[in-house]
């Protein structure tokens, strides 16, 4: 496969609709973070993510079919399914997987959300995207943002090496998957490739489940697991998989993954709201920065095409 006429043409306006997708995934995303806290202090990690991509796989085929979408994969479509769900599903899955075990959770997930970093550096080398100044900016301020909310805890990356290096490969595993959807032609409708993309990722992470942790007794979870659970199903894996998929293919790809920043924020203050975690100058200080990135990114432009700059 090659790449698309559209990645080598000028950018145009960013589409609405792309926008309010990464909104609606720095929301629901955002969100998942407590929620998943809530069930991993009854589920094991390996059968969550199981159960997690399994659900959301068969579930998102389901919705493609009572959709009328097309379930059977393109010919063309088969490599290209099978890369991107080795790095966006696998690659992450397990890597993130493992650093999360290794080191503090709440750290684990900032250093995933480097990603940006590398998907806009993967994209402009691969799909030509223009690295523009306001998207140097974007991603300058988006880096400073997620420094700050780590703070002190840097010494986290000396304390656990083996867990932060975990966690980078499954930012870079994510951000190769997300130039990978950019690069690619596909035939086969989005949601039915995200539907088979998380299906056959969750294959080797069940096997995992089933070598490393013992099943858990489902019965004996609490209400509270049962709600958050049923949320982390229906939004964050039905569909802001979809979402995110939808995104990278309607805007640039390193657009879509700085638009990713704002998630970790949302799971901050989510957090605080649902779970009553502290939040303090730190947190305050590095919305304020990612909000300017997403700007910077989102909005600059527009004003630039509107005012003739």
């Amino acid at each position: 496969m090659g790449i698309t006429e559209a990645k080598t043409k000028p950018q145009h306006a960013l589409p609405a609709s792309g926008i309010i997708l990464l909104a609606a995934l720095a929301v629901f995303w955002g969100a998942n973070w407590p929620a998943m806290k809530i069930v991993l202090a009854e589920v094991p990690v390996w059968w969550f993510r199981s159960i997690c991509l399994g659900v959301g796989g068969i579930g998102l085929l389901l919705v493609a079919y009572i959709g009328g979408n097309r379930l059977t994969i393109a010919t063309t479509d088969f490599w290209p399914l099978l890369v991107s769900s080795a790095l966006n599903i696998v690659g992450w899955h397990l890597c993130s997987g493992y650093g999360v075990s290794l080191m503090p959770a709440g750290r684990a997930a900032i250093i995933a959300f480097t990603m940006p970093v590398w998907a806009t550096f993967i994209s402009c080398w691969l799909l030509d995207e223009e690295l523009t100044k306001s998207k140097l900016m974007g991603l300058a301020l988006g880096v400073a943002g997620l420094a700050v909310l780590m703070g002190r805890d840097l010494v986290v990356l000396k304390v656990a090496p083996i867990g932060a290096l975990f966690m980078l490969l499954a930012a870079l595993s994510w951000a190769g998957g997300t130039v990978a959807i950019k690069w690619f032609q596909w035939s086969t409708p989005a949601i039915s490739i995200v539907g088979w993309q998380m299906f056959i990722g969750a294959l080797p992470i069940t096997i995992g489940a089933f070598m490393i942790e013992p099943l858990p007794d489902v019965w004996a979870l609490s209400g509270q697991v049962w709600y958050a659970f049923l949320y982390v199903l229906l939004l964050p894996m039905l569909f802001c998989h979809w979402a995110y998929f939808k995104s990278v293919q309607l805007l640039p790809a390193n657009v879509a993954a700085i638009g990713t920043l704002a998630v970790p924020i949302v799971g901050v203050y989510s957090s605080a709201l649902i779970l009553s975690e502290n939040v303090g100058i730190r947190e305050h200080l590095a919305l304020l920065l990612i909000c300017a990135a997403l700007i910077s990114v989102l909005m600059v432009p527009k004003f630039k095409r509107r005012t003739g700059h």
